[in-house]
């Protein structure tokens, strides 16, 4: 019965979590659109440039401790309240930091316009402090369905400001109170949905037990959300505000996809491989469905953006980023590995290993810092591409401790995922030759779509892709065999 429960909980958590990401970016994925039909991409960089910064800042209130919340077996009241001060704190301290720098970091950058926009977007880390607890709540108890609505509340009312604003000639603006009242209505949306209120209660002993498993993870988070960000401020700094605004655009298409799916597992899976931690067989057996799942429903959405990015650019976001087309194809591929890299590290740290988390992280980015060093001379498009291959190494490293501790080792990562793999390339090639047999933007992307769907599920049926029978039996069509 209690196994029963936590599946249904974690099925009910992903519908919701895919919901809520999928609800959210789509949103903010239709808002980008006009908002880059409303403004440059200079515009569009600058505030991109400037969010950098905010993300960081985000990664020391949040990360931590929201995560040991989540992993901690047994939590009450002080658990709450001691990660909210502790995190409010941080909030306090960043925000002091960012305000007086603000002036440094705008003549860095040779962007006046950065100072205000950059002590205004600041604000936003209280907000974090506050959702980073509610939302440990939610995910503690897996009802997904409140950072549902709160996520695509937030993205509407959010939405309906910038693109308000940038219609009325706001510029950089529009897109930074975007930013900022997104996170103000998340927060303020789930302080009416989640019965959670901080208390006035602290405590040393709980702060530091907390502490002892978060830091690790805050480092973590720290060292993947900087080198994340460092390639936008490399070229930001290197090249300009507009070339900083086309690796935006081209960045934002597959992360939507991988961002969506990624973090529904991130959240899901979480407090589901913790339920089982002492039962490292059935973590096995979970780890491997969620990476064959997920790979299977990724892969062909990566390859099929691949091959339909020059028609979509045009039509979405009009011939000025065309630019950023190739880096979108490469960025593809970088985030086609993310179910690997997602699974992996989320089981080490359900089973309580975050100092090999940590470790993971340092040897990840070691490797990045080199082939991002060895790139720059040589062009965006190389930077770029050498993330790619750097990502791809990167799934080897991930999967390495699993080995040990689950025996699932990266071999067999890479043989369950083999065949989406190879029937999402094909399905790729299907739907890149439709542009040379039609003609019209619109009607090639209509087409293409159409191709890849029929093609991909066609072969799925053909061969019997377990991943596919698997979601045909969830969603009660047919039986899995």
């Amino acid at each position: 019965m209690y196994e029963e429960n936590i599946k249904n909980k974690v099925l009910s958590g992903l519908f919701w979590k895919v919901m809520e990401n999928g609800g959210t970016q789509g949103i903010q994925f239709l808002v980008s659109i006009l908002l880059a039909r409303l403004l440059t991409p200079a515009e569009s960089g600058e505030v991109m440039l400037i969010m950098i910064f905010i993300t960081i800042g985000n990664v020391f209130v949040q990360s931590g401790f929201n995560t040991s919340l989540i992993q901690k077996q047994k939590v009450d009241e002080e658990d709450y309240s001691s990660a909210f001060y502790i995190s409010a704190g941080i909030a306090a301290a960043l925000y002091l930091i960012l305000f007086f720098s603000a002036p440094a970091i705008a003549s860095f950058y040779g962007q006046p316009l950065f100072r205000p926009v950059l002590r205004t977007l600041a604000v936003t880390l209280f907000f974090g402090a506050v959702t980073s607890v509610q939302s440990a709540a939610i995910a503690r108890t897996m009802e997904f369905r409140k950072l549902c609505i709160a996520s695509i509340f937030a993205a509407l009312g959010s939405g309906v400001i910038g693109v308000t604003m940038a219609f009325l000639g706001y510029g950089v603006w529009a897109l930074a109170m975007q930013q900022f009242f997104y996170s103000f209505f998340l927060m303020a949306v789930l302080s009416v949905l989640v019965k959670w209120r901080p208390r006035l209660l602290f405590s040393v002993e709980k702060a530091r037990e907390l502490f002892s498993y978060g830091w690790k993870i805050l480092c973590s988070g720290l060292i993947d959300t900087v080198f994340t960000n460092v390639y936008g401020l490399v070229i930001g700094k290197v090249y300009n505000s507009a070339m900083m605004g086309q690796y935006s655009r081209g960045n934002q298409f597959p992360s939507l996809i991988a961002n969506n799916l990624g973090a529904a597992i991130q959240s899901v899976m979480l407090p589901a491989f913790s339920a089982f931690q002492d039962d490292r067989e059935r973590v096995k057996g979970m780890v491997r469905r969620s990476i064959v799942t997920s790979s299977y429903l990724v892969f062909p959405m990566m390859a099929g953006l691949m091959a339909v990015a020059e028609p979509m650019v045009k039509l979405l976001l009009t011939d000025q980023y065309l630019p950023c087309v190739p880096m979108l194809r490469l960025l593809c591929i970088a985030y086609a590995t993310w179910p690997l890299h997602v699974a992996n590290l989320q089981a080490i740290n359900a089973l309580g290993r975050s100092e090999i988390f940590l470790k993971l992280e340092i040897i990840k980015k070691a490797v990045s810092v080199v082939a991002l060093i060895i790139s720059i001379p040589l062009g965006i498009y190389t930077m770029v591409a050498l993330r790619a291959v750097t990502d791809f190494i990167c799934t080897f490293i991930n999967a390495h401790p699993n080995k040990k501790l689950l025996n699932y080792s990266f071999y067999e990562q890479w043989k369950d995922v083999m065949p989406s793999l190879i029937i999402s390339a094909v399905m790729g090639l299907f739907v890149y030759g439709v542009q040379y047999l039609i003609e019209g933007t619109l009607l090639t992307l209509v087409v293409q779509i159409l191709v890849g769907v029929v093609v991909y599920a066609g072969l799925s049926w053909l061969f019997r892709l377990e991943a596919f029978l698997y979601l045909c039996k969830t969603a009660g069509i047919g039986k899995e065999s």
